[in-house]
């Protein structure tokens, strides 16, 4: 999708922060320690056994015999699952482990966007700082021919303090361009994982290079919001919740367990693991808590509730997807009509100009107005790149809502 913007520098920078990204890497490493819960409940499911050495030596009281004497015991236990609880409990891990999926996939998401979003940005600061550059010129010169009609009265002072103000609030706002553009270029390379300290040497594309060339549909169906890694991840919460139910009520069913132990025991290390020396056993046993102080219950009633806040937050989850969807679609018409106006109003001050332009030429006017309609030519032009760059930023920002899925 990002090759719509026909731009090798934006690509190579989403490139270098799916490589180079803290935050993506953080998520991936969260998907693998899910995975690893996965592994730990499941090992749940399997017998446990335990093997072990023991050495000492032992000296009866009122005699003089004293010997070594040498153990091992092996312990095997399983807790049979008749009613299915810990696979539940791996179930539901392997819920969470599904969730972070989708997390991982919607910091990647995020992490382009706002790499695009930025650099659009970047883009949209040097056009407009060349533009100011030269309305800070334009005014200056205005100062100064109304300066020297001053000296002449031909102008009163205070329009040539008027042209001062001017001229000094241009380049407060030339000033203010710049500031934010570095700051820009500063989380730029944090995201593409560089030294900010560099990021006055991060190249871009020029504004009257831009040029998309994908389709922006009018609408989006609805299936295309399910498809959300948040959506996604809701409904895995929802999935979860609900085995987690399932476990507290298996909680009042009783425990079912099966043990077997062998122990060697023998004063020779030689003869220890001979079978006149083992002692095996292997039994099992029922247990079901009687009285626990209300605990069960209150988790039951916990794991509920927990249940139903996921459940409305899923609910609440489908209802800003809908409404992001619809915001961005009606961002994008309007701002896009935005567009077409201001690039109407920016070619007619065009034709003005050149008319104000013929005029001074003819001597009708003067230079100084002439430099006056200039500045509303330079005017529109700012206004026009920074109605063209929301046009780009709202593209992403579909892109973004709908999941990547356009």
């Amino acid at each position: 999708w990002w090759s719509n913007f026909n731009d090798s520098i934006l690509t190579g920078y989403i490139d270098k922060a799916i490589k180079n990204n803290y935050d993506l890497k953080m998520a991936t490493i969260a998907v693998d320690e899910y995975y690893q819960a996965i592994k730990i409940q499941f090992a749940n499911e399997l017998p446990m056994a335990n093997v072990g050495f023991g050495a000492g030596y032992s000296k009866m009281p009122a005699t003089s015999s004293s010997d070594w004497g040498f153990a091992t015991p092996a312990i095997a236990n399983y807790e049979l699952d008749l009613f299915g609880k810990n696979h539940n409990k791996t179930t539901a891990s392997k819920k969470e482990y599904e969730g972070s999926l989708q997390d991982e996939r919607a910091a990647y998401i995020a992490i382009a966007s706002a790499v695009g979003t930025t650099y659009l940005n970047i883009v949209k600061l040097d056009k407009m700082i060349e533009l100011q550059e030269q309305i800070v010129q334009d005014r200056k010169l205005i100062y100064e021919l109304m300066l020297a009609r001053n000296k002449e009265g031909l102008t009163s002072t205070a329009d040539t303090v008027k042209a001062n103000k001017s001229y000094i609030a241009g380049n407060s706002d030339l000033t203010e361009y710049k500031k934010n553009r570095t700051k820009l270029l500063n989380q730029l390379a944090v995201l593409i994982g560089e030294n900010p300290n560099n990021s006055e040497k991060l190249q871009r594309t020029s504004y009257d290079s831009l040029n998309f060339s994908g389709v922006i549909p009018t609408e989006i169906s609805s299936d295309v919001i399910m498809q959300r890694p948040d959506y996604i991840k809701a409904e895995k919460m929802v999935e979860k919740s609900g085995i987690d139910v399932k476990v507290a009520r298996k909680e009042f069913l009783p425990t079912i367990n099966i043990s077997a132990i062998a122990f060697f025991l023998a004063n020779d290390f030689g003869s220890l693991w001979s079978t006149k020396n083992a002692l095996a056993m292997l039994g099992g046993g029922l247990n079901l808590p009687i009285f626990t102080g209300g605990r069960r219950l209150a988790n039951l009633k916990l794991k509920k509730d927990v249940y139903e806040r996921v459940l409305n937050k899923y609910y609440q989850t489908n209802l800003t997807a809908i409404q992001e969807v619809n915001d961005t679609l009606v961002s994008i018409k309007l701002d896009e009509e935005k567009y077409a106006d201001t690039q109407k109003r920016a070619l007619l001050e065009r034709e003005d100009f050149g008319y104000s332009t013929n005029k001074y030429n003819e001597g009708t006017i003067s230079k100084l107005d002439l430099v006056q309609v200039k500045e509303n030519v330079l005017y529109t032009d700012q206004m026009a790149v920074n109605d063209k760059i929301n046009c780009l930023v709202n593209y992403i920002e579909l892109y973004k809502v709908t999941g990547t899925q356009l």
